[in-house]
């Protein structure tokens, strides 16, 4: 099999670039692999198969939908919610049509009357204010001849959203944890918190929890890594709550090996959300390399941790005296963030390793393009092997066995 690779690559700035440099050596391993120059919008010939990494950010992905559009195929779906892509793909193309098309398609009357509101600058730009309310999924998922995701969360919501295709929940792949010297910012509990700098990644309440904990436990330190958002005005945030200077350390965009050193010096990794886009987190994948012990938001791929692994935080009103009691039981107990952190580093090696999940990426590609032939085959074998026992149609064990086929979507 010959797969044509369509995704971000290094030295893009992006996560799904970071991504693709991972799994591509282990994919070559088992199946060749042309990678598409960025901004090609047809792929190789003599491939067999696409493959298309589709994220959110119309900068990095909408070359890559634009090639969908032309050759259907396998899509591989970093984030759920597309809005802030479909925008970029339509409305930064001067298509507002399209924009209000897909926005009736998918939400009615109101979702266009919402579009035309934001078109004629009444209210604020949905993929901006309101994303999540408005996924816009299907201006991608119409053009997957199958899907692989990383959560059951975003299975379940591309099925929600109407796909009927066949679906693949593969790992996150994990990067092996590189021999670094950990960087200590501070003495005491160091908590280390990494990616952009915004409200949705809840920095508001995990500095509120950050000085509630200094009150019993003052050796905690947060730092924050990553750069602030346009519009978050994080001093004056920090002004409000009374956190003291030395309970913040910050640092802007780091590289590769500053992040892992950074984190390798961290005692605690948080990673909080919402809403969620349906995305995984590269940080968190590394965290578990690292084998750290986890504190994130109890959403999305997020729920899906072991609980061994990472403290969730539900995202509602008792969010910030939920996050304290995380935080002050890891400041204070060692030996449970040594648990936790061999859980993680276990679930790393058993779940998320490169080998294992380009494995799995083959056999979904290879389902792929064996396509129909290959569940037919499957329900043909299934039906004679229950003919040879004496199992007929109307009997109790031919309905379970059409049961145990629908739920891996056979039958």
């Amino acid at each position: 099999m010959r797969l044509a690779y369509f995704s971000p690559m290094p030295p893009e700035q992006s996560g799904i670039a970071d991504y693709s440099a991972l799994l591509l050596p282990a994919l070559r391993e088992r199946i060749e692999v042309a990678v598409v120059r960025q901004g090609r919008k047809s792929a190789p010939r003599g491939t067999d198969v696409a493959l298309y990494h589709v994220g959110n950010n119309p900068d990095a992905h909408a070359w890559i939908v634009d090639a969908l559009r032309r050759r259907p195929g396998v899509v591989v779906l970093h984030d759920f919610v597309l809005h802030h892509l479909v925008a970029g793909m339509t409305v930064g193309r001067r298509d507002g049509h399209g924009y209000l098309d897909l926005m009736e398609r998918e939400h009615g009357v109101v979702g266009r009357l919402l579009a035309h509101g934001v078109l004629d600058k009444r209210i604020p730009p949905l993929w901006e204010s309101r994303p999540a309310d408005f996924p816009l999924a299907t201006f991608v998922l119409d053009d997957a001849t199958a899907l692989i995701v990383h959560s059951r969360y975003v299975r379940d919501q591309a099925r929600a959203a109407g796909y009927e295709g066949p679906i693949s929940v593969v790992p996150h792949p994990a990067w092996p944890a590189p021999s670094v010297h950990p960087e200590r910012v501070a003495p005491g509990t160091v908590v280390g918190c990494f990616g952009v700098v915004n409200s949705s990644k809840r920095i508001p309440e995990l500095l509120r929890a950050t000085a509630a904990v200094r009150q019993a436990h003052p050796d905690v330190t947060l730092l924050l890594v990553g750069s602030t958002s346009p519009g978050f005005d994080l001093e004056r945030r920090l002004q409000r709550i009374g956190l003291a200077d030395e309970a913040l350390l910050r640092e802007g965009w780091v590289d590769e090996s500053s992040l892992w050193q950074l984190m390798a010096g961290s005692d605690v990794l948080v990673n909080l959300r919402y809403p969620t886009m349906g995305e995984t987190s590269g940080s968190v994948v590394r965290g578990l390399s690292l084998g750290k012990p986890l504190v994130v938001s109890d959403v999305g791929w997020f729920s899906e941790l072991p609980d061994d692994v990472a403290l969730k935080v539900p995202p509602d009103d008792e969010e910030v005296a939920t996050l304290t009691a995380a935080l002050e039981l890891l400041a204070s107990r060692p030996d449970v963030r040594e648990a936790m952190g061999a859980s993680a580093a276990e679930l790393a090696r058993r779940e998320h390793d490169v080998a294992r999940v380009a494995a799995l990426y083959v056999a979904a590609l290879e389902a792929a393009v064996g396509g129909q032939a290959v569940d037919d085959a499957v329900l043909y074998e299934v039906s004679e092997a229950a003919a040879d026992v004496g199992i007929s149609a109307e009997m109790a064990e031919a309905r379970e066995i059409a049961r145990r086929l629908a739920e891996v979507e056979l039958g």
